[in-house]
């Protein structure tokens, strides 16, 4: 699915101005982001999680960890993160809603942490 794909995109763009363009292309203006870390709402807020997350885990991808399963508004996939073609040290399972071709909600899951 290629919106989840842009989305993992955005996650690992660190150019502050093309990370903000994905964000604007996949997230609803008033789209919600929730995982254990964060609960935020709106672009600016989503763009503020994304910049932390690559701050605190500078050098490491984001990648689709499997097929995307979606129907209907929803869909549902696994990510890993970590060095590029190695073991992830975070893995997380995220349940995205979309309205209108763009993700309106994000329900994250953490079930791999750095310890």
């Amino acid at each position: 699915m290629q919106l989840i794909e842009k989305y993992i995109a955005a996650w690992n763009e660190t150019d502050a101005t093309a990370r903000r363009k994905l964000v604007d292309e996949v997230f609803a203006p008033d789209a919600t982001y929730t995982d254990p870390l964060a609960a935020v709402t709106g672009r600016d807020q989503i763009d503020a999680v994304i910049a932390a997350a690559q701050s605190q885990f500078a050098g490491l991808q984001f990648r689709l960890a499997g097929p995307v399963d979606a129907h209907h508004d929803i869909a549902r996939f696994t990510w890993h993160l970590g060095p590029r073609d190695a073991e992830a040290i975070a893995v997380g399972f995220d349940v995205a809603v979309i309205a209108d071709g763009q993700i309106s909600k994000v329900h994250g899951f953490l079930d791999k942490v750095p310890a």
